[in-house]
């Protein structure tokens, strides 16, 4: 039989926020349990170089993410390497059901599942995925030394991924369907003084294609925005970074959401539309997705579920 669990404060999610949202409850003696999800640690365990972390001026995305969970569990957050498939909103306490079989009753939750990246929804896209299509620089760029790479994206992250992935390809081709990069000025800066690196204006990739046999990527045909005129480009990695998309599928059908599927709060506050469920993270933040700003706002959570649990008289 699955086993049950209670708990006063479910935590669903792992980045900065629920890492953060762990520290906070534990320290308001609240004894949360917190479910790591499919990609424990969250976006940052895909990153290499932090350098907007208070206090690290230099810090390694996934180190940034180990000391996190250190912290949350030396403060007393119990953490679960498990995956929660479905919630049962509609009473108190909450019921949610995970991968493992078990079984968690909540009196409050917490939802921090981050965001994941987007893709082209291209046939060949997904043909090759894993096989020379890949979202992860620091995952897969170690695969193509000194090989070409296309990066498709104008973002930090493209831009990140284009500068990452110069430590091991020959020349990287950055296609972006506008003539300037979205990114921070800094970032493009050191693009830009990147000799490695080759900017593809006007153009979004029409195709990917390579081997079946076996399956490997050979180039990309790119697409003029413009004139429409098809452009060959020789590549082994294409790396798709043309941003993220909330992890929404627990909450899209029961919680309020906007902007794509963000989860909406009320003002100044991570409550969400169902009393004792609070959003924090890249989950609910559609502008600053930030990992000090996901932290701030898992600290919010947890003080915030701290007092509707105090206030609640029938649980």
């Amino acid at each position: 039989m699955a086993e049950t669990r209670k708990t006063k404060v479910l935590i669903i999610g792992s980045g900065p926020a629920g890492y953060t949202a762990g520290v906070y409850a534990s320290r308001a003696m609240l004894e949360p349990i917190l479910v790591q999800g499919i990609e424990p640690g969250g976006q940052l365990t895909t990153t290499t170089e932090v350098e907007n972390w208070p206090g690290d001026s230099d810090v390694q995305g996934p180190d940034l993410m180990i000391r996190m969970e250190a912290h949350a569990r030396a403060v007393g957050t119990e953490i679960i390497s498990d995956i929660i498939t479905s919630v049962d909103f509609s009473k108190r306490p909450f019921v949610a059901q995970s991968d493992s079989g078990a079984v968690y009753e909540a009196d409050a939750i917490i939802l921090a599942t981050g965001a994941r990246a987007k893709w082209l929804d291209l046939p060949t896209e997904d043909k090759f995925k894993g096989f020379g299509v890949s979202a992860c620089a620091t995952c897969d760029g170690f695969f193509y030394r000194g090989q070409e790479i296309v990066v498709v994206g104008g973002g930090n992250t493209a831009v990140e991924e284009a500068l990452f992935l110069t430590n091991f390809a020959s020349k990287v081709t950055i296609v972006h369907r506008r003539d300037e990069l979205r990114a921070e000025a800094i970032l493009i800066d050191r693009l830009m003084k990147n000799p490695k690196i080759e900017p593809l204006w006007f153009h979004e990739v029409d195709e990917i294609y390579g081997t079946d046999a076996p399956l490997g990527v050979e180039g990309v045909k790119v697409k003029h925005t413009k004139t429409g005129e098809i452009t060959d480009i020789a590549a082994k990695g294409v790396f798709i970074a043309i941003g993220h998309a909330p992890a929404n599928e627990l909450v899209k059908d029961v919680l309020e959401t906007h902007m794509g599927g963000y989860v909406v709060t009320q003002p100044d506050s991570t409550a969400t539309s169902i009393p004792g469920v609070f959003a924090a993270g890249d989950l609910t933040d559609h502008k600053y997705r930030q990992a000090v700003t996901s932290a701030g706002m898992g600290c919010m959570a947890a003080l915030e579920a701290e007092r509707w649990l105090a206030e609640q008289v029938d649980i």
